[in-house]
């Protein structure tokens, strides 16, 4: 308990100490940089729910960091370890996330203080309403308030009775469904929502790689061709990074889970792995590979990448000496800590912060809160329009050239887009705008020597406008 409280407080001191080192690179005055720092409002409650025959009180978190724009936007992590302390860093870090990408919303945070594992599906299912229960009684959710999304041991069965619970409080409220993001697609959830983090990873990893001065700084060549990958976390972001890097050319030789790491040179099938993983409940023991009972033991082999994706303070100042990685791409939330970070810059290793790494997640439940709010799937008004104005156009080249084209290509052309198509589209773009943005802040200011703050940077501009815009301050 202590442990994870400790935990808790070093990971939050650590964004307020990269928060204060980015500051420092401003012109705002001290006042408003601790508008921009604190946490607006916290919500700590408990409630009861019957386990067995059993009450339990379960305890239960919201934080939402900022109002400089609402609603507020943030996901339910469902875990045993979940604190005070740690909520505030993940609201806060959710806060310069949005910024960084241009988002339109505060950053928030909630946790439920439970070991998912440990409960039936209607045991989580009334602690989830319960939780919900709470938040709308507290005018602490809805479409223009806080928009709460899945995280660590949630997923969209949860959000599906989030949304359920509030429309059935707010009965007449038409955006009802907009109170939650990561919803299954049957019940206004988006196409693209499940593997965003994963591949907004895999989009900003694979722009960082294009820029052959920064690789040859690091010793890598440049472009995402044959570089050594290994991936903490098979969950979520874990699996779609591995799989949309493998499918960008990189070679994935180590996994680290909970239970331990497998290790292969040649390379690993992360969906054989995910296979094996299901059938025997371990990624241990998978044939042609190295077993590392300790899973931190495998960020320390010989890489290209290392992509931590799994919880907070995995790379400390104590294991930070011995990894071998030339490049950090961070998909957890805080998984490398400052200490860590200033012993890493010297061994001239490059790292690409959480803040803009893992934004694809809030980046699609973005998409999926104005298609809640618009009422209408992406790709329904135009597809047809310009599947048909393509025809055309593939029709008249043809006429011109007298030449036919396959039928295969010939429908690549005239395919107008789905909404899976310009989400993809959309957090593309999203991912490579904003990397070049902060990367140029880098660039510009040579006392800035690494993106992270310059990400924070770029946040805390953003945010000191929109306060200045509201009129609080000069």
């Amino acid at each position: 308990m202590q442990n994870d409280l400790d935990n808790g407080k070093k990971f939050y001191d650590g964004v307020m100490a990269a928060f204060d080192n980015a500051a420092a690179f401003t012109d705002f005055e001290p006042g408003l940089l601790n508008q921009i720092k604190i946490c607006n409002s916290i919500y700590k409650f408990y409630f009861p729910i019957e386990v067995d025959g059993k009450l339990e009180v379960i305890e239960g978190i919201r934080v939402q960091h900022s109002h400089h724009k609402t609603p507020t936007k943030g996901g339910i992590r469902y875990s045993e370890f979940v604190n005070e302390d740690e909520v505030k860093a993940l609201a806060t870090l959710m806060t310069f996330k949005c910024a960084v990408v241009d988002v339109p919303f505060g950053g928030a945070k909630g946790g439920i203080k439970i070991s998912p594992r440990k409960y039936t599906e209607k045991q989580l299912e009334r602690i989830t309403r319960r939780y919900t229960t709470e938040l709308i009684k507290k005018s602490m959710i809805g479409a223009g308030i806080d928009v709460p999304a899945p995280d660590y041991g949630s997923g969209s069965r949860e959000m599906a009775w989030i949304a359920d619970t509030y429309a059935t409080f707010k009965y007449d409220d038409l955006n009802s469904l907009a109170c939650v993001t990561g919803k299954p697609l049957g019940q206004g959830g988006i196409q693209g929502r499940t593997e965003a983090t994963g591949l907004g990873l895999f989009f900003g990893l694979r722009e960082a790689l294009s820029y052959e001065e920064d690789m040859k700084k690091i010793g890598l060549t440049k472009g995402m061709k044959d570089k050594r990958i290994i991936v903490q976390g098979l969950g979520n972001v874990g699996y779609y990074s591995a799989k949309f890097c493998v499918e960008g050319g990189a070679v994935l030789i180590g996994i680290a889970e909970r239970e331990g790491g497998i290790y292969n040179p040649k390379g690993l099938d992360v969906d054989a792995v995910f296979r094996h993983r299901n059938e025997t409940g371990s990624i241990l023991n998978f044939p042609g590979a190295t077993d590392f009972p300790v899973s931190l033991m495998l960020l320390e082999q010989d890489c290209d990448i290392l992509i931590p994706a799994a919880l907070e303070n995995q790379i400390t100042q104590d294991n930070a000496p011995r990894i071998k990685a030339k490049l950090i791409a961070e998909g957890a939330n805080g998984p490398v800590t400052i200490n860590a970070q200033a012993i890493l810059h010297k061994m001239n290793v490059m790292m690409i912060p959480d803040m803009y790494l893992n934004a694809g997640g809030v980046t699609v439940s973005y998409f999926e809160w104005l298609k809640n709010l618009s009422h209408v799937r992406f790709g329904r008004m135009e597809k047809r329009f310009h599947e048909m104005a393509n025809t055309e156009l593939v029709s008249a080249v043809e006429s011109v050239t007298g030449k036919q084209l396959d039928p295969v290509h010939r429908k690549i052309l005239v395919h107008g887009p789905d909404e899976i198509d310009l989400v993809r589209s959309g957090l593309e773009e999203t991912m490579l705008f904003a990397y070049n943005e902060i990367r140029d802040i880098k660039m510009r200011n040579p006392k800035i020597n690494d993106l992270r703050t310059a990400a924070f940077v770029s946040g805390i501009r953003k945010l000191g406008v929109s306060y200045q815009a509201l009129g609080i301050f000069p």
